[in-house]
C-alpha cells in the first residue's frame, strides 16, 4: 500500500516507524474491512470503542489549541475537534443506530484496555510535553486513517460507508491540513533542519509508539476484547 504525501514530517516519521506502520495500515482488521469479510460483531465492537476514543481524541485536539500560541494552529485544532464531535462521531451513531445500538448505549460503552492504553498515552504525552510532542502522538491516527481510506475508498461492500468517508475529499483535506500544520510548527519552533536535531528522535518515538497502539486497537476490534 503506497503512502500518500501528507508532508515532510509524516514521511520521516512513517519511515522511522518501519514495520509498525505497515502492521497498522495493512492489519487483518483493515483487510477484512475492505473485502467485506470482517465479522459484523467485530466492526460494531470497534465502532463502540472508537466512539469513546474520539471523545478523548477531541479533548487532545483541544489541548493542542491550549498549548499553541499561533492563531492558525488554534483555528485548525478547533476545527478538527469540532469535526470529530459533529462529523465522525455522528457517523458512528448512525451506523450503530441501524444495528439497534443507541447513542446512549455508545456513551455507556466501557473502555477496553487497548482503548485506555492508547488514549491515555496521547494525553500523557501532551500534558508532559509541548505541542510538538502532542502532535507527534496524534499524527498516526489522522494519517493512518487517511492512507487506509484512500487505498480502499472504492471497496464498497458492507463497510463501504466507512472506507468512503476516510477516503473522501473532506477527510483527505484534513490530512493535508494537519500535515502542513505539523511541518510549519516544527520549522517555527525548531528550524528548517529539525530532522538533524536530537529532539527529532523523541518525536519519532512518540509517533512509533502511537502507531503500535493503533495496531493494538485494530486487534482489539478483531478479537472483540
Amino acid at each position: 500500500m503506497s503512502a500518500p504525501d501528507y508532508g515532510r514530517a509524516f514521511a520521516l516519521w512513517r519511515d522511522a516507524a518501519g514495520d509498525h506502520w505497515d502492521a497498522y495500515v495493512d492489519h487483518a482488521f483493515v483487510r477484512q474491512l475492505a473485502t467485506g469479510s470482517l465479522p459484523r460483531d467485530s466492526f460494531l465492537h470497534y465502532l463502540r470503542q472508537d466512539y469513546v476514543f474520539l471523545l478523548h481524541f477531541a479533548r487532545s485536539w483541544a489541548l493542542v489549541f491550549a498549548k499553541s500560541d499561533r492563531m492558525s494552529e488554534m483555528a485548525l485544532a478547533s476545527s478538527i475537534a469540532h469535526g470529530l464531535l459533529n462529523g465522525e462521531m455522528p457517523l458512528h451513531v448512525a451506523i450503530c443506530g441501524r444495528e439497534g445500538i443507541t447513542e446512549g448505549m455508545l456513551q455507556d460503552t466501557p473502555e477496553s484496555p487497548a482503548n485506555m492504553a492508547y488514549t491515555r498515552f496521547v494525553q500523557a504525552t501532551g500534558y508532559a510535553g509541548d505541542m510538538l510532542d502532542l502532535l507527534a502522538a496524534l499524527a498516526p491516527c489522522v494519517f493512518g486513517y487517511g492512507q487506509i481510506g484512500l487505498a480502499h475508498a472504492d471497496s464498497g461492500g458492507p463497510y463501504g460507508e466507512w472506507t468512503a468517508t476516510y477516503g473522501g475529499a473532506d477527510y483527505q483535506r484534513v490530512c493535508h491540513d494537519v500535515g502542513a500544520l505539523i511541518d510549519a510548527a516544527l520549522e517555527a519552533r525548531l528550524g528548517p533542519h529539525w530532522p538533524a536535531l536530537p529532539r527529532a528522535r523523541t518525536l519519532a518515538r512518540h509517533f512509533t509508539q502511537a502507531t503500535q497502539l493503533e495496531v493494538g486497537f485494530w486487534q482489539m476490534g478483531l478479537d472483540r476484547t
